[in-house]
Protein backbone atom coordinates (compact mmCIF):
# COMPACT_ATOMS: atom_id res chain seq x y z
CA UNK A 1 0.00 0.00 0.00
CA UNK A 2 2.80 2.36 0.95
CA UNK A 3 4.60 1.51 -2.28
CA UNK A 4 1.53 2.38 -4.38
CA UNK A 5 1.09 5.70 -2.57
CA UNK A 6 4.74 6.55 -3.12
CA UNK A 7 4.44 5.75 -6.84
CA UNK A 8 1.33 7.94 -7.13
CA UNK A 9 3.06 10.88 -5.45
CA UNK A 10 6.08 10.47 -7.74
CA UNK A 11 3.90 10.53 -10.84
CA UNK A 12 2.13 13.70 -9.62
CA UNK A 13 5.45 15.41 -8.96
CA UNK A 14 6.69 14.54 -12.44
CA UNK A 15 3.51 15.94 -13.99
CA UNK A 16 3.78 19.18 -11.96
CA UNK A 17 7.46 19.56 -12.88
CA UNK A 18 6.74 19.01 -16.56
CA UNK A 19 3.96 21.60 -16.51
CA UNK A 20 6.21 24.04 -14.66
CA UNK A 21 9.08 23.55 -17.12
CA UNK A 22 6.68 23.93 -20.02
CA UNK A 23 5.41 27.24 -18.61
CA UNK A 24 8.97 28.47 -17.99
CA UNK A 25 10.12 27.68 -21.51
CA UNK A 26 7.10 29.43 -23.00
CA UNK A 27 7.42 32.57 -20.82
CA UNK A 28 8.52 35.55 -22.91
CA UNK A 29 12.04 36.74 -22.05
CA UNK A 30 13.25 40.33 -22.07
CA UNK A 31 15.17 41.38 -25.18
CA UNK A 32 18.82 42.38 -24.69
CA UNK A 33 20.67 45.03 -26.71
CA UNK A 34 24.42 45.23 -27.21
CA UNK A 35 25.66 48.81 -27.56
CA UNK A 36 29.07 49.34 -29.20
CA UNK A 37 30.50 52.85 -29.52
CA UNK A 38 33.46 54.03 -31.61
CA UNK A 39 35.43 57.27 -31.17
CA UNK A 40 37.77 58.81 -33.80
CA UNK A 41 40.58 59.41 -31.28
CA UNK A 42 40.18 56.17 -29.35
CA UNK A 43 38.58 57.91 -26.38
CA UNK A 44 35.63 60.32 -26.18
CA UNK A 45 36.81 63.91 -26.76
CA UNK A 46 34.71 67.07 -26.74
CA UNK A 47 33.39 67.97 -30.19
CA UNK A 48 34.07 64.57 -31.76
CA UNK A 49 31.49 62.37 -33.43
CA UNK A 50 30.38 58.98 -32.09
CA UNK A 51 29.41 55.95 -34.14
CA UNK A 52 26.93 53.75 -32.29
CA UNK A 53 26.20 50.15 -33.30
CA UNK A 54 23.16 48.42 -31.84
CA UNK A 55 22.51 44.66 -31.91
CA UNK A 56 19.29 43.47 -30.33
CA UNK A 57 18.69 39.86 -29.31
CA UNK A 58 14.90 39.47 -28.96
CA UNK A 59 15.36 36.09 -27.27
CA UNK A 60 12.26 33.92 -27.81
CA UNK A 61 10.19 36.36 -29.81
CA UNK A 62 10.11 39.09 -32.44
CA UNK A 63 11.33 42.66 -32.11
CA UNK A 64 8.75 45.39 -32.54
CA UNK A 65 11.12 48.35 -32.19
CA UNK A 66 14.22 49.64 -30.42
CA UNK A 67 14.68 53.21 -29.19
CA UNK A 68 18.15 54.74 -28.75
CA UNK A 69 18.61 57.51 -26.17
CA UNK A 70 21.55 59.70 -25.20
CA UNK A 71 21.20 61.08 -21.66
CA UNK A 72 17.46 60.34 -21.82
CA UNK A 73 16.99 62.24 -25.09
CA UNK A 74 15.56 60.10 -27.90
CA UNK A 75 17.93 59.92 -30.87
CA UNK A 76 16.27 57.38 -33.15
CA UNK A 77 13.87 54.44 -33.33
CA UNK A 78 14.35 51.30 -35.43
CA UNK A 79 12.48 48.08 -36.19
CA UNK A 80 15.71 46.33 -37.15
CA UNK A 81 17.63 44.07 -34.78
CA UNK A 82 20.88 45.59 -36.08
CA UNK A 83 21.26 49.30 -36.80
CA UNK A 84 23.79 52.15 -36.60
CA UNK A 85 23.57 55.78 -35.54
CA UNK A 86 26.03 58.67 -35.87
CA UNK A 87 26.18 61.36 -33.17
CA UNK A 88 27.66 64.30 -35.08
CA UNK A 89 29.27 66.06 -32.13
CA UNK A 90 29.65 65.49 -28.38
CA UNK A 91 28.46 68.80 -26.99
CA UNK A 92 29.39 68.49 -23.32
CA UNK A 93 32.17 67.10 -21.15
CA UNK A 94 31.73 64.55 -18.41
CA UNK A 95 29.74 61.40 -17.89
CA UNK A 96 27.07 60.34 -20.37
CA UNK A 97 24.89 57.33 -21.06
CA UNK A 98 23.42 55.61 -24.08
CA UNK A 99 20.23 53.67 -23.42
CA UNK A 100 18.32 51.26 -25.64
CA UNK A 101 14.72 50.32 -24.90
CA UNK A 102 13.85 47.24 -26.95
CA UNK A 103 10.21 46.13 -27.16
CA UNK A 104 8.96 42.83 -28.54
CA UNK A 105 5.71 42.27 -30.40
CA UNK A 106 4.19 40.74 -27.27
CA UNK A 107 4.92 43.94 -25.33
CA UNK A 108 7.82 42.59 -23.25
CA UNK A 109 10.46 45.28 -22.85
CA UNK A 110 14.19 45.22 -22.09
CA UNK A 111 16.49 48.12 -21.25
CA UNK A 112 20.26 48.17 -21.89
CA UNK A 113 22.85 50.83 -20.99
CA UNK A 114 26.32 51.96 -22.06
CA UNK A 115 28.18 54.62 -20.05
CA UNK A 116 31.06 56.74 -21.30
CA UNK A 117 33.03 59.81 -20.25
CA UNK A 118 33.99 62.75 -22.48
CA UNK A 119 37.41 64.38 -22.03
CA UNK A 120 38.76 67.78 -23.00
CA UNK A 121 40.34 68.13 -26.43
CA UNK A 122 42.77 70.73 -25.00
CA UNK A 123 46.13 70.06 -23.39
CA UNK A 124 46.40 72.88 -20.82
CA UNK A 125 49.09 75.49 -21.23
CA UNK A 126 51.44 75.48 -18.23
CA UNK A 127 51.96 78.84 -16.55
CA UNK A 128 53.99 80.07 -13.62
CA UNK A 129 53.97 83.36 -11.72
CA UNK A 130 56.27 86.26 -11.05
CA UNK A 131 55.71 88.50 -8.02
CA UNK A 132 55.30 92.13 -9.09
CA UNK A 133 54.37 93.71 -5.74
CA UNK A 134 53.78 92.51 -2.19
CA UNK A 135 51.14 94.15 0.00
CA UNK A 136 50.12 93.56 3.64
CA UNK A 137 47.18 91.27 4.35
CA UNK A 138 45.20 90.77 7.56
CA UNK A 139 46.50 87.59 9.20
CA UNK A 140 43.19 87.11 11.03
CA UNK A 141 41.31 86.78 7.77
CA UNK A 142 40.46 83.22 6.74
CA UNK A 143 40.06 84.34 3.14
CA UNK A 144 37.24 82.82 1.09
CA UNK A 145 36.87 85.39 -1.67
CA UNK A 146 38.82 88.30 -3.15
CA UNK A 147 37.37 90.96 -5.45
CA UNK A 148 38.46 94.19 -7.12
CA UNK A 149 35.63 96.50 -8.21
CA UNK A 150 36.13 100.04 -9.48
CA UNK A 151 39.70 99.94 -8.13
CA UNK A 152 38.42 99.09 -4.63
CA UNK A 153 39.41 95.85 -2.88
CA UNK A 154 36.92 93.53 -1.18
CA UNK A 155 37.31 90.28 0.72
CA UNK A 156 35.09 87.66 2.32
CA UNK A 157 36.20 85.50 5.24
CA UNK A 158 35.16 82.20 6.76
CA UNK A 159 35.02 80.33 10.07
CA UNK A 160 31.98 80.43 12.32
CA UNK A 161 32.06 83.55 14.46
CA UNK A 162 34.74 85.14 12.28
CA UNK A 163 32.99 85.40 8.93
CA UNK A 164 32.28 88.67 7.18
CA UNK A 165 32.78 90.90 4.16
CA UNK A 166 35.31 93.72 4.07
CA UNK A 167 36.55 96.60 1.97
CA UNK A 168 40.22 97.31 2.60
CA UNK A 169 43.06 99.56 1.53
CA UNK A 170 45.55 97.78 -0.73
CA UNK A 171 48.62 99.71 0.38
CA UNK A 172 48.13 99.34 4.14
CA UNK A 173 45.75 96.40 4.45
CA UNK A 174 43.60 98.57 6.73
CA UNK A 175 39.89 97.66 6.93
CA UNK A 176 37.76 100.51 5.59
CA UNK A 177 34.32 98.92 5.85
CA UNK A 178 32.97 95.64 7.21
CA UNK A 179 29.95 93.48 7.88
CA UNK A 180 30.19 90.69 10.45
CA UNK A 181 28.02 87.64 9.87
CA UNK A 182 26.05 85.79 12.51
CA UNK A 183 28.07 83.12 14.29
CA UNK A 184 26.00 80.30 12.77
CA UNK A 185 27.24 81.17 9.27
CA UNK A 186 30.57 80.22 7.71
CA UNK A 187 31.17 82.74 4.95
CA UNK A 188 32.40 81.70 1.51
CA UNK A 189 32.98 83.31 -1.90
CA UNK A 190 31.74 86.73 -3.01
CA UNK A 191 31.18 88.58 -6.28
CA UNK A 192 29.97 92.08 -7.11
CA UNK A 193 27.31 92.71 -9.75
CA UNK A 194 26.29 96.33 -10.24
CA UNK A 195 25.58 97.79 -6.82
CA UNK A 196 25.17 94.42 -5.07
CA UNK A 197 27.55 92.02 -3.31
CA UNK A 198 26.58 88.34 -3.52
CA UNK A 199 27.97 85.92 -0.94
CA UNK A 200 27.79 82.15 -0.37
CA UNK A 201 27.88 80.22 2.89
CA UNK A 202 29.66 76.92 3.45
CA UNK A 203 26.98 74.45 4.62
CA UNK A 204 23.86 76.52 5.25
CA UNK A 205 22.75 76.17 1.59
CA UNK A 206 22.04 79.87 1.73
CA UNK A 207 23.51 82.96 0.10
CA UNK A 208 23.16 86.64 0.89
CA UNK A 209 22.92 89.88 -1.08
CA UNK A 210 24.30 93.17 0.25
CA UNK A 211 24.14 96.77 -0.86
CA UNK A 212 27.59 97.61 -2.19
CA UNK A 213 27.76 101.07 -0.64
CA UNK A 214 26.29 100.47 2.82
CA UNK A 215 26.99 96.71 3.22
CA UNK A 216 23.38 96.39 4.40
CA UNK A 217 21.95 92.93 3.80
CA UNK A 218 19.08 93.30 1.35
CA UNK A 219 18.21 89.77 0.23
CA UNK A 220 18.99 86.07 0.56
CA UNK A 221 18.71 83.01 -1.65
CA UNK A 222 18.89 79.23 -1.37
CA UNK A 223 20.77 76.62 -3.41
CA UNK A 224 20.48 72.85 -3.67
CA UNK A 225 24.12 71.83 -3.37
CA UNK A 226 25.24 70.70 0.07
CA UNK A 227 28.03 73.28 0.15
CA UNK A 228 28.89 76.67 -1.32
CA UNK A 229 32.53 77.46 -2.18
CA UNK A 230 33.48 79.97 -4.87
CA UNK A 231 31.45 82.65 -6.62
CA UNK A 232 31.97 84.97 -9.60
CA UNK A 233 29.89 86.31 -12.51
CA UNK A 234 30.24 86.70 -16.27
CA UNK A 235 27.92 89.67 -16.75
CA UNK A 236 24.90 87.42 -17.25
CA UNK A 237 25.10 84.66 -14.66
CA UNK A 238 26.44 84.11 -11.19
CA UNK A 239 28.93 81.24 -11.42
CA UNK A 240 29.23 79.00 -8.37
CA UNK A 241 31.32 76.05 -7.19
CA UNK A 242 30.60 73.52 -4.46
CA UNK A 243 33.94 71.69 -4.25
CA UNK A 244 33.06 69.28 -7.05
CA UNK A 245 34.06 69.40 -10.73
CA UNK A 246 31.03 71.50 -11.66
CA UNK A 247 30.40 75.16 -12.41
CA UNK A 248 26.78 76.18 -11.82
CA UNK A 249 25.44 79.13 -13.83
CA UNK A 250 22.76 80.88 -11.76
CA UNK A 251 20.21 83.48 -12.83
CA UNK A 252 20.87 86.44 -10.47
CA UNK A 253 17.18 87.41 -10.49
CA UNK A 254 15.55 84.03 -9.86
CA UNK A 255 18.60 82.26 -8.33
CA UNK A 256 17.76 79.21 -10.43
CA UNK A 257 20.56 77.13 -11.97
CA UNK A 258 20.29 77.68 -15.73
CA UNK A 259 23.06 75.28 -16.71
CA UNK A 260 25.86 73.19 -15.23
CA UNK A 261 29.27 72.58 -16.78
CA UNK A 262 31.72 69.82 -15.84
CA UNK A 263 35.38 70.91 -15.76
CA UNK A 264 37.92 68.62 -17.45
CA UNK A 265 41.43 68.62 -18.81
CA UNK A 266 42.74 66.10 -21.33
CA UNK A 267 43.31 63.54 -18.57
CA UNK A 268 39.98 63.68 -16.78
CA UNK A 269 37.76 65.66 -14.45
CA UNK A 270 39.16 68.24 -12.05
CA UNK A 271 37.51 68.41 -8.63
CA UNK A 272 37.84 70.77 -5.66
CA UNK A 273 37.20 73.90 -7.71
CA UNK A 274 37.26 76.66 -5.13
CA UNK A 275 37.56 80.47 -5.20
CA UNK A 276 36.59 81.90 -8.58
CA UNK A 277 37.32 84.92 -10.76
CA UNK A 278 35.96 85.72 -14.23
CA UNK A 279 38.26 87.70 -16.50
CA UNK A 280 38.48 88.18 -20.28
CA UNK A 281 36.14 85.31 -21.09
CA UNK A 282 37.68 82.74 -18.73
CA UNK A 283 36.96 81.51 -15.21
CA UNK A 284 39.98 81.22 -12.93
CA UNK A 285 39.75 78.82 -10.01
CA UNK A 286 42.23 77.70 -7.42
CA UNK A 287 42.20 73.97 -6.68
CA UNK A 288 41.66 73.41 -2.97
CA UNK A 289 44.62 72.00 -1.02
CA UNK A 290 46.99 72.34 -3.97
CA UNK A 291 49.39 74.99 -5.23
CA UNK A 292 47.54 75.18 -8.53
CA UNK A 293 44.89 77.30 -10.16
CA UNK A 294 43.23 76.63 -13.51
CA UNK A 295 41.93 78.80 -16.34
CA UNK A 296 38.59 77.43 -17.57
CA UNK A 297 36.62 78.04 -20.75
CA UNK A 298 33.14 78.51 -19.23
CA UNK A 299 31.39 77.62 -22.50
CA UNK A 300 32.76 74.07 -22.53
CA UNK A 301 34.39 73.43 -19.15
CA UNK A 302 37.74 72.73 -20.81
CA UNK A 303 40.84 73.81 -18.90
CA UNK A 304 42.90 76.13 -21.10
CA UNK A 305 45.80 76.63 -18.70
CA UNK A 306 47.18 75.38 -15.40
CA UNK A 307 48.98 77.85 -13.12
CA UNK A 308 51.66 76.64 -10.71
CA UNK A 309 51.82 78.78 -7.56
CA UNK A 310 54.36 76.51 -5.85
CA UNK A 311 56.77 78.41 -3.64
CA UNK A 312 54.44 81.30 -2.92
CA UNK A 313 53.67 80.12 0.61
CA UNK A 314 57.36 79.63 1.42
CA UNK A 315 57.92 83.36 0.82
CA UNK A 316 55.81 83.98 3.94
CA UNK A 317 57.08 81.09 6.08
CA UNK A 318 56.96 81.80 9.82
CA UNK A 319 56.93 78.81 12.22
CA UNK A 320 55.29 80.94 14.90
CA UNK A 321 52.43 82.04 12.66
CA UNK A 322 51.07 79.15 10.54
CA UNK A 323 49.13 79.97 7.41
CA UNK A 324 46.59 78.05 5.36
CA UNK A 325 46.05 77.47 1.64
CA UNK A 326 45.86 79.78 -1.38
CA UNK A 327 42.27 80.98 -1.61
CA UNK A 328 41.94 84.37 -3.23
CA UNK A 329 42.16 85.32 -6.92
CA UNK A 330 41.16 88.69 -8.34
CA UNK A 331 41.77 90.80 -11.43
CA UNK A 332 41.55 94.57 -11.57
CA UNK A 333 39.59 94.80 -14.78
CA UNK A 334 40.60 98.42 -15.35
CA UNK A 335 44.30 97.58 -15.75
CA UNK A 336 44.50 93.77 -15.99
CA UNK A 337 46.55 93.35 -12.81
CA UNK A 338 46.17 90.00 -11.04
CA UNK A 339 46.18 89.55 -7.26
CA UNK A 340 46.34 86.43 -5.09
CA UNK A 341 46.26 85.76 -1.36
CA UNK A 342 45.19 82.99 1.00
CA UNK A 343 43.79 82.00 4.35
CA UNK A 344 45.63 83.77 7.22
CA UNK A 345 48.32 84.98 4.83
CA UNK A 346 50.34 88.04 5.91
CA UNK A 347 50.70 89.12 2.29
CA UNK A 348 48.63 89.82 -0.79
CA UNK A 349 50.56 89.59 -4.05
CA UNK A 350 50.27 91.25 -7.40
CA UNK A 351 51.52 88.60 -9.81
CA UNK A 352 52.23 88.27 -13.51
CA UNK A 353 51.60 84.99 -15.31
CA UNK A 354 54.32 83.74 -17.66
CA UNK A 355 54.70 80.63 -19.77
CA UNK A 356 56.71 77.74 -18.37
CA UNK A 357 59.87 77.10 -20.39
Amino acid sequence: MKLKAFALVSVCLLVITAISCSNTSSRSRKPVARIDIRFPKGKPVYGDSIRVQIKVDPKNGELQNAELYLDNELLTKSTSENFNYQVKSISSLGKHQFKVIATKTDGVEGVSYKNFEVFSRVKPQLLRYEIVHTYPHNTDHFTQGLEVHNNKFYESTGQNGQSGIYRFDLQSGKILQEFKMEEKYFGEGITIVGDKIYQLTYKAQKGFVYDLNSFARVDSFLYDTAEGWGLTHDGEYLIKTDGSEFLDFINPKTFQVERRVAVYDNNGLVRNLNELEYYNGYVYSNIWQTNYAVKIDPRTGEIAAKIDFSGLMSVMYNPEKPIDVLNGIAFNKSNGKMYVTGKLWPSLFEVKLVETN
